[in-house]
């Protein structure tokens, strides 16, 4: 155990006062507009199939991205712009890459018992 933490539990003291907190609900709703338009955007292009497909593709991918983007910098604050920021995003990547090394590991798996069992 960390002895910074272990001192601080013993004294009562607040162990996380090195973060600050952003006072206000600015941000928060700023983030939930941005989120609904750019939910309105694809779901109206979808419903009045005003465009051809790939364009309607095209538009639903980008505002998901976009909207991907929000979420962390409103919602999760994910700012490169201190150092703490920047390790929750180098955190994010690698829980990111191991998601996706169990997933693929485990479609591999699959297909090849599927394929080994169909002899």
């Amino acid at each position: 155990m960390d002895l910074c933490l272990y001192i601080c539990l013993l004294s009562r003291g607040d162990v996380m006062s090195n973060q600050h907190t952003e006072s206000g609900a600015k941000g928060y709703i700023i983030g939930f507009i941005a989120s609904l338009i750019l939910t309105a955007i694809p779901f109206y292009y979808a419903g009045t199939q005003s465009l051809p497909a790939h364009t309607t593709y095209a538009i639903l991918f980008g505002c998901a991205i976009v909207q991907v983007i929000v979420h962390f910098v409103y919602f999760l604050h994910m700012e490169l712009k201190t150092d703490e920021g920047r390790w929750n995003f180098i955190s994010l990547i690698f829980s990111a890459i191991v998601v996706l090394i169990v997933i693929g590991g485990s479609l591999w798996i699959m297909w090849n018992l599927n394929v080994n069992m169909m002899m």
